[in-house]
């Protein structure tokens, strides 16, 4: 399976969907489209105005338990953490400690001789939006399978896995095509922890999740007692290679996990710095992260797409999956207004369907219908 860490634009796959019953009953939109499946529980959370207006959980923790799903407990979000990363980079340019545009070989200066010549003039905005050239992971994961069990502090452990992946060949010259790549961010995620000396876990902590209010957050896998990931109608409990999931240092590359609350409150800053009323960054910066780099299907992170499902957009979108979770979360900026959806099961146990039919369903409250061009 290797790392499951979906595109930012697979959500863009959704057909028009007709709401078979009222869009506001969200734990009936939740249940309907549960039933019959194999997916243990889903979590969704819709936004509108500022505020969250509905939060539905469905199912049980474990499939081979019966404690059920609460409103607090935590879902692995994947790849839409991604933007959370966008974000904790953006704070740290916004203050001047590092810059949009500088080249990777005066960011990581220690890697400079060993790297692809290729990569030498990458910047960070080319790492966050997919256009550095470097290949999705590492090509050789078999050799980072120890990153399982490392003792190594996660800056080390990301340092160690960059310093081989860029001397991998490059899929795209750089700056030359979209080319999605968990790698980038965990050279991001380097560069920012060379120029703090502080772990990517207290960058998180201090420039996202604590100005926002987040509490119920963590990083890798979730654990014993709280809510877990499936596959194969099994619930996931050890990591030791890379078809079960991904190593705990993958963080930047959207390995985190948090309550539903806390994800829609990162998701609602986004919407509120859209109109210029965000929290957490600079108007430039927001942009930046949400408006689609010339010629590109996204930004820094957001897949950006002028329509959804027959909705009015422009819209951004999120998919993220390490195989054992599938969350989706998208956003229409200009109605103010969002849905987040997470299951704890991957594909595999069809949870893109039930999600996609909880999206198709919520949407026409979310969005008027995409007008015709005349």
């Amino acid at each position: 399976m290797l790392i499951r860490t979906i595109a930012a634009l697979a959500v863009c796959v959704l057909a028009a969907t007709s709401p078979a019953f009222a869009s506001d009953n969200l734990d009936t939109i939740v249940t309907t489209a549960m039933a019959g499946s194999k997916v243990p529980a889903l979590g969704v959370v819709v936004m509108r105005d500022g505020k969250i207006t509905g939060q539905a959980v469905h199912g049980v923790k474990r499939i081979d338990q019966q404690a059920p799903v609460g409103g607090d407990d935590v879902w692995l979000i994947g790849s839409t953490g991604k933007v959370m990363t966008v974000a904790m980079v953006a704070r740290l340019v916004e203050r001047g400690v590092l810059s949009w545009d500088a080249p990777l070989e005066a960011m990581l200066p220690d890697l400079a001789q060993e790297m692809r010549p290729e990569y030498r003039k990458v910047t960070l905005v080319q790492l966050l939006s997919h256009q550095a050239g470097l290949p999705r992971d590492l090509q050789d994961l078999g050799s980072a399978e120890q990153l399982f069990t490392e003792s190594q502090p996660f800056p080390r452990q990301r340092l160690s896995y960059i310093a081989k992946a860029l001397k991998d060949k490059p899929d795209a010259a750089p700056g030359t095509a979209f080319g999605y790549s968990n790698t980038g961010f965990l050279v991001a995620a380097a560069i920012a922890e060379r120029v703090t000396g502080e772990s990517y876990e207290n960058l998180m902590q201090k420039e996202v999740f604590q100005p926002l209010g987040m509490r119920n957050v963590g990083f890798g896998n979730t654990h014993d007692g709280q809510n877990r990931g499936h596959q194969a109608g099994k619930p996931m409990l050890t990591m030791r290679t890379f078809d079960d999931g991904a190593p705990p240092m993958f963080g930047p590359a959207g390995f985190l996990h948090m309550s539903l609350g806390d994800w829609a409150r990162f998701n609602l800053d986004q919407l509120a710095g859209s109109k210029g009323q965000g929290k957490l960054l600079t108007p430039a910066s927001y942009r930046l992260m949400q408006t689609a780099q010339p010629g590109r299907p996204a930004g820094l992170d957001w897949g950006v797409q002028a329509s959804i499902a027959g909705r009015q957009g422009p819209v951004l979108v999120h998919q993220g999956s390490d195989g054992n979770w599938l969350a989706m979360a998208v956003l229409f900026p200009e109605q103010g207004s969002g849905v987040l959806a997470v299951a704890n099961a991957g594909p595999d146990m069809g949870a893109d369907k039930v999600l996609t039919t909880v999206l198709g369903t919520l949407f026409p409250g979310l969005s008027p219908a995409r007008q015709a061009v005349k």
